[in-house]
């Protein structure tokens, strides 16, 4: 592995993919920066409060969906 630092920007989905691409080892040292959200505020604490509860990230974009099918009659 270099001795330099190397920036790769990926989603969470893609790390382990993106590390094996560039010939890291599974058993490479690694250390992740995770930048603040910068759209939606408070959204990595929210996120935590509906994992816990056990949903999944499907489970909530259904609910969104539902919530959107819900409200277009009002908006008409």
């Amino acid at each position: 592995m270099s001795s330099q630092s190397e920036v790769i920007e990926t989603t969470v989905s893609k790390v382990a993919a993106e590390l094996v691409r560039r010939g890291l080892d599974p058993d490479d040292r690694v250390t992740i920066t995770i930048e603040p959200d910068e759209l939606i505020p408070g959204r990595r604490e929210a996120r935590a409060h509906v994992v816990a509860v056990g949903l999944t990230d499907e489970d909530i974009d259904r609910l969104i969906n539902e919530a959107r099918t819900e409200a277009q009659p009002l908006l008409e």
